[in-house]
């Protein structure tokens, strides 16, 4: 084929891509205006005819669930309403009845990042923490991160305690904080960048690596007294676990264990033809879809106007579409529940550095020159284009902390002999048997499956809980403590409730 200027640049897929991209664009701004010019009365019928539409021909799940009439599936039907409706983390920690904390840290660039904490289970309430917001606590401390595009929230999100991370560290005797990226929900603030700027925005996983992960756990060491924690991550909050403990070495001694839930390090590609076309085509095109702020920042346009099944529906569909996940571990009640959470501010600049990675096979660091090559290369192969230019690699294999991955074996974002092959030789991996992605988070037997594995990681390498120092603090000895066994679980007396002294 002759070389047609301009047309030979992108393959047919990509061209694909971004004449989908353009129409999405378009018919997503005719709906903005709509909504923006249309009387709320006009806007609420076209809402209505949806619903009604919905229910008699989809007929979901959730639908033929809500139907019925036992005590139970009303109980988590409720629950999962007053979640999905949860304005924040206080909120969502108030559903379940635990205690919480906000903090503020601030990095090193100046990035204002939201902290949250649990300090005490359920039965602990009124325990001395809980009422002088910061105090010691005098046990082993546990950090959580989240993944791209979420925020602390989606920890919180299970119709049942049991089933969420956090909240059963705390019952096990764990100072429970939970983390957030720069520029999402809890952490939109900058020392002197407004968040409207393109220059507040111009960070990706480098600067999580660099500044959020390192000054979070700095700042919640700095208040708990404590030398060191464990660290919990999902998803991208793995991979900027990753790259934090292979470029800053003193870190790893602040770090008990490192367990990986859903790790993220170089995933091998999406499932969608289209998209995958998309991420393998210049990120010029990211950013003329997307712009180079904040990715997605419509979708709270659309939770707000879409009747929740539908928008759970639309959420699956999606998740189907770019990654082949079924979701069929997570129950239709959970998903209308959490899907309302999953969705947080993130910079574009992110989402294009993993299709970087994930173009290259290669968890690197963020490339600014992504299309440079020598004039040499002329000729020559194509994949050899950056044999005088490469971005640097995160040195993984310098992780000296321990690491525990915990990965479904239907996950495909994670490729698990490619990842351990870029750690550490001392790296442990579990599988879980037919999990997806998300189904680490939000899965019906999340309790069963990949609770009791945290907890047994745990208690492996940090520091137990009845070995803190549980003397209490001078203004609190008339206050009661937890009584804990040698598992760092509450004790119970005969009645089957927590005990005290």
């Amino acid at each position: 084929m002759p070389n047609i200027p301009l047309l030979n640049r992108l393959h047919s897929r990509e061209y694909f891509a971004v004449i989908f991209g353009f129409f999405f664009i378009l018919f997503e701004l005719i709906v903005k205006l709509a909504v923006f010019f249309f009387p709320t009365s006009v806007i609420e019928w076209f809402r209505n005819q949806t619903i009604k539409l919905f229910d008699r021909y989809v007929v979901s799940e959730q639908h033929r669930i809500s139907t019925l009439t036992e005590k139970e599936d009303e109980e988590e039907l409720r629950i999962a309403d007053e979640i999905r409706v949860a304005l924040n983390f206080a909120e969502l920690c108030g559903i379940h009845g635990y205690e919480y904390e906000e903090h503020v840290a601030m990095t090193k660039d100046g990035y204002l990042l939201g902290l949250h904490r649990i300090p005490c289970g359920k039965g602990e309430k009124k325990f001395h923490s809980s009422t002088r917001p910061g105090a010691k606590q005098h046990k082993p401390v546990v950090y959580i991160h989240h993944g791209l595009l979420m925020c602390s929230d989606v920890f919180l999100c299970t119709t049942s305690a049991s089933r969420s991370i956090p909240l059963m560290l705390a019952e096990a005797g764990y100072d429970v904080w939970l983390g957030n990226n720069r520029g999402n929900k809890y952490s939109k603030k900058h020392m002197s960048r407004p968040s409207h700027s393109r220059a507040f925005w111009n960070f990706s996983i480098d600067e999580f690596a660099w500044y959020d992960i390192p000054d979070s756990i700095e700042y919640i060491l700095e208040v708990t007294g404590e030398k060191s924690l464990s660290y919990v991550g999902f998803s991208q909050g793995t991979a900027q676990a990753f790259a934090a403990l292979s470029i800053w070495p003193k870190l790893n001694q602040k770090v008990d264990v490192f367990i990986a839930l859903a790790p993220a390090m170089s995933p091998p590609g999406l499932a969608s033809p289209i998209v995958d076309a998309l991420m393998k085509a210049s990120p010029a095109l990211m950013y003329l879809f997307f712009g180079r702020k904040s990715i997605l920042s419509s979708v709270s346009m659309w939770q707000n106007i879409l009747y929740p099944p539908i928008f759970s529906s639309i959420i699956d569909g999606s998740l189907r579409f770019l990654f082949d996940w079924q979701g069929k571990h997570i129950m239709p009640t959970q998903k209308i529940a959490a899907y309302a959470h999953l969705y947080s501010f993130c910079s574009t600049k992110s989402v294009v550095h993993w299709f970087q990675i994930m173009r290259n096979a290669k968890f690197q660091m963020h490339d600014d020159d992504p299309d440079s090559t020598s004039p040499s290369q002329q000729g020559r192969r194509a994949d050899s284009a950056r044999f005088y230019y490469y971005p640097a690699a995160f040195p993984t294999k310098n992780i000296s902390a321990p690491v525990a991955l915990l990965y479904g074996t239907k996950d495909s974002l994670v490729d698990i002999e490619v990842m351990k092959h870029q750690l550490p030789a001392h790296t442990t991996a579990k599988p879980l048997e037919d999990y997806e992605h998300v189904d680490i988070l939000w899965g019906k037997d999340v309790d069963k499956d990949v609770i009791p594995d945290v907890l047994k990681t745990l208690k492996r390498y940090a520091r137990k809980p009845d070995q803190a120092d549980t003397e209490p603090e001078a203004n609190a000895i008339d206050e009661k403590h937890p009584v804990l066994n040698g598992n760092g679980e509450l004790e119970v007396d005969s009645n089957g409730e927590g005990e005290f002294r």
